[in-house]
């Protein structure tokens, strides 16, 4: 996602007022006009305790953003917003449980009204029940290429990751290069047959698998020949390198072509 579309993203409600929300004490708590009415205060300044939180929060965002493989502008600002949110909401109770109280309210009013926003964009994505609804799909034609995500639907990396795999298969799906999604959440036996920890901690998520001839060829993230996860970052770029999709792509519509001409000939 470009840097143009990550800014036409940011003037929908959503972003706007989770903005807002996150940066509410600090403004408050900063300009004076604000500060004097809502504080009674003539200096405005954070104090001790209130800059710890914050501190504690810059932390935090750090540590989560990285475990999401959060890798735009829009994905570190929604993998941030619960905790900035819920930083904002302790401030607000420790300077007025009042204050407090309607920050919560409109917390809450805002997660139920303003959801965010879901990826809009052309896919050609097929989704897959389970592990025999793939193996269904992988035996039917073992000349058909597949690529396979296998995700779950709370996990923050998983939906950063979705437009990411959706815009890749508008892009390079062909009649014999398939690309699907398989739910482990909902369909636990796929995540067990193909080795994928749901775990609320787990580090497989999401799991890209590339299957040709009916088999495993490739996947991220991988083991190591020690057995260790290796850690792989979920971009547009990294996908199509670590799988060589423009190869695949090529290799599968030439041999797509080839066999729209026997057929051809085969009529005539």
């Amino acid at each position: 996602m470009s840097f143009k579309k990550d800014l036409k993203l940011l003037l929908r409600p959503y972003y706007l007022i989770n903005i807002f929300l996150s940066i509410s004490y600090i403004v408050a708590k900063r300009l004076p006009l604000i500060c004097y009415y809502i504080f009674a205060q003539s200096e405005c300044e954070l104090d001790g305790k209130e800059t710890e939180i914050l501190f504690f929060l810059m932390i935090v965002i750090m540590i989560r953003t990285r475990k999401t493989g959060s890798v735009t502008m829009i994905n570190y600002l929604s993998s941030s917003f619960v905790y900035t949110k819920v930083a904002n909401l302790v401030l607000w109770f420790y300077a007025d449980i009042r204050m407090g109280i309607l920050f919560a309210i409109i917390f809450i009013l805002c997660g139920l009204i303003l959801p965010e926003p879901t990826y809009q964009g052309p896919e050609n994505v097929i989704y897959l029940r389970g592990a025999n609804g793939l193996e269904e799909e992988l035996t039917r034609d073992t000349k058909i290429v597949w690529v396979v995500a296998f995700y779950t639907a709370w996990n923050p990396s998983c939906v950063n990751f979705a437009p990411i795999f959706s815009e890749l298969s508008a892009e390079y799906a062909l009649d014999n290069l398939k690309f699907g999604k398989v739910d482990i959440g909902r369909y636990p036996d796929a995540g067990a047959k193909y080795h994928i920890s749901d775990a609320s901690t787990s580090k497989q998520l999401p799991t890209v698998i590339l299957f040709k001839d009916g088999k495993e060829v490739e996947r991220r993230p991988h083991a190591d020949h020690k057995g260790k996860l290796v850690k792989f970052l979920f971009s547009m770029d990294n996908v199509k390198a670590a799988f060589d999709l423009n190869n695949i792509y090529r290799e599968c519509k030439k041999s797509h072509t080839k066999r729209k001409e026997k057929k051809a000939i085969k009529a005539e």
